[in-house]
């Protein structure tokens, strides 16, 4: 027999060796809303077909957490993969973006045989019902195990090139497969035990695709919010990345191990310039410009993005003075706090904005300023002695989390701002069927950022995660179509530079606190991309925000 401590009611049961977390959790008697959907195992996440083979802490998770979410469009992506095969032979889902509250598929059609040639409301319709169908036949989710040579060749056989090249990179001898009825597929976090933990859900055609969507914590599903923007700046990148034959970390691999890990630096780079240039080039075209803000969340790469700009300005005759919104920082005292208690960073009230409008307006009327700058040290907002009057020529660049926040800049004349919204919109794919969420590369990037220039652990960034996030959904994501440009700061090769920095970190997280089972995650993510050497990076490039090296002053 084991003991099992439960952390949802702090109660200890006594097992038999091997028991099924399914058993463990109906034991407890817990009270769920609806049936769990993952657990963390002495902080590690498991399936619920998990057996237990010794003493453990077990907390059971349902959807409203950000496990249990994942799990849960994980397993519902496997049923419309599972939907889409059996209703039409040959077509190939992929998993584009995650937008609107959902994830956003396209499906491709083979040519001929009586195949549709485009996706219409009615496939939309079959599609979701046969999803109902196969959910209401309660199939188990099976996690096969079986030898690399033999999975790598089952995919390979079925046309699914980019998953055979990603485990057979690997260079494990054993492993692991999913299948759903007579339908395999591979997915590199656990999924639900069956079809029928799948209580809800929402299929709807979205521009030239499909929306899938989950419900919310209430059960209710969000509000569709049009992301034409966002959408778009995915579908360039992913046009792209096809066109070079590497938009997956399977392709991406094979390249490094061949020896272009250089090329790949050199070209994504370059994309990124000749980005920056058209955004100067756009802005110096229109007379009236003045104003340009520079928004994104957290680790976004807002700051070196905004002195890259400042130079293709330049370039373009115009001259540009650059402005932390965070030296407009109220006292530390004088800051909101959040649910938690805490000093709320995020929040645009943490802001000082009737100085910051009052000087905006100055300027614009061709007065003169002395700028604020925040001691962070002390918590403390002073005068810099640094004073500032524009010219003819110049344009006040101003950067922060804030910036599309139409509260900030509700008294500046519209007509002469410019709007830019940045965010590492991740477009390489694990393959296409397994999506690397933003907010991973992000939290990854923070993560190596935090150590390399603040000396603070992995543990305590993953701790303050949670804030921040909240923090980003209730006052930067909901101002992002407000953009008149979205620049997707992620470069094809960094998370394969950010392993050899981040793993050390992650590893360090000890299993008994509760930020080791994101650590973990992350660092199981990780392993999945054939590291790559930062020393070719530019000093120049956005990276380097997060790694030290850069030519920019911070």
């Amino acid at each position: 027999m084991i003991k099992i401590k439960c952390k949802n009611n702090g109660k200890s049961l006594s097992f038999d060796f091997g028991t099924m977390l399914t058993d463990v959790y109906d034991a407890f008697q817990l009270d769920f809303p609806h049936k769990p959907i993952c657990a963390l195992v002495n902080n590690r996440l498991e399936g619920l077909r998990f057996r237990v083979f010794g003493a453990k802490t077990v907390e059971f998770l349902g959807i409203d957490s950000e496990p249990g979410r994942k799990v849960y469009m994980r397993s519902l992506t496997f049923v419309l993969y599972k939907a889409v095969r059996d209703l039409f032979t040959g077509a190939k889902l992929t998993v584009e973006a995650p937008v609107s509250k959902g994830y956003f598929f396209k499906i491709a059609f083979p040519e001929g045989d009586g195949s549709p040639n485009a996706l219409t409301l009615t496939i939309v319709q079959q599609l979701k019902q046969r999803m109902q169908e196969i959910i209401s036949q309660n199939y188990v989710f099976h996690r096969v195990e079986a030898s690399t040579d033999e999975v790598v060749k089952m995919f390979r056989d079925d046309g699914m090139e980019n998953k055979a090249k990603l485990i057979e990179g690997m260079g494990q001898i054993y492993t692991h497969y999913y299948s759903l009825n007579d339908t395999a597929d591979y997915y590199y976090g656990p999924l639900v035990p069956s079809t029928d933990y799948l209580w809800s859900f929402d299929l709807v055609k979205y521009y030239d695709g499909v929306l899938l969507r989950i419900p919310g914590n209430n059960g209710l599903f969000p509000e569709i919010v049009k992301q034409e923007k966002m959408l778009k700046a995915f579908e360039l990148d992913h046009l792209l990345l096809n066109k070079s034959g590497a938009s997956t970390v399977g392709q991406l691999n094979e390249y490094v191990r061949m020896g272009y890990a250089g090329d790949a630096i050199k070209v994504s780079e370059a994309l990124q310039e000749k980005r920056i240039s058209h955004i100067a080039e756009r802005i110096a075209e229109e007379k009236r410009v003045k104003v340009i803000l520079v928004a994104g969340p957290s680790s976004s790469g807002k700051t070196t993005f905004s002195k890259r700009l400042c130079v293709q300005l330049m370039a373009c005759g115009l001259y540009p003075k650059l402005i932390s919104l965070d030296d407009y920082f109220v006292d530390r005292e004088k800051t909101p706090r959040d649910i938690n208690g805490d000093y709320d960073y995020e929040s645009i009230y943490s802001l000082n904005l009737d100085l910051f409008q009052q000087h905006i307006r100055q300027l614009l009327n061709n007065e003169e300023i002395e700028l604020p700058v925040y001691n962070f040290a002390l918590g403390k907002s002073m005068m810099s002695g640094k004073k500032l009057r524009l010219k003819d020529s110049t344009v006040l660049l101003l950067e922060g989390i804030h910036g599309l926040n139409p509260m900030l800049s509700e008294n500046i004349p519209q007509d002469q701002i410019f709007r830019i919204y940045l965010s590492a919109l991740t477009s390489i794919k694990l393959d296409d069927h397994n999506y690397i969420p933003t907010t991973d590369n992000r939290l990854i990037r923070r993560i190596v950022r935090d150590n390399q220039f603040r000396g603070t652990k992995a543990v305590d960034t993953i701790a303050r995660w949670p804030s921040v996030r909240r923090g980003e959904e209730k006052w930067i994501f909901p101002y992002q179509e407000n953009a008149d440009v979205m620049f997707n700061s992620a470069l094809i090769y960094e998370l394969a530079v950010l392993r050899n920095y981040a793993l050390p970190l992650l590893e360090s997280v000890h299993e008994n606190r509760p930020e080791y089972a994101l650590a973990s995650a992350l660092a199981q993510f990780l392993h999945f991309f054939e590291p790559i050497s930062d020393k070719e990076l530019p000093p120049t490039s956005l990276l380097r925000e997060f790694l030290g090296g850069s030519s920019f002053k911070y």
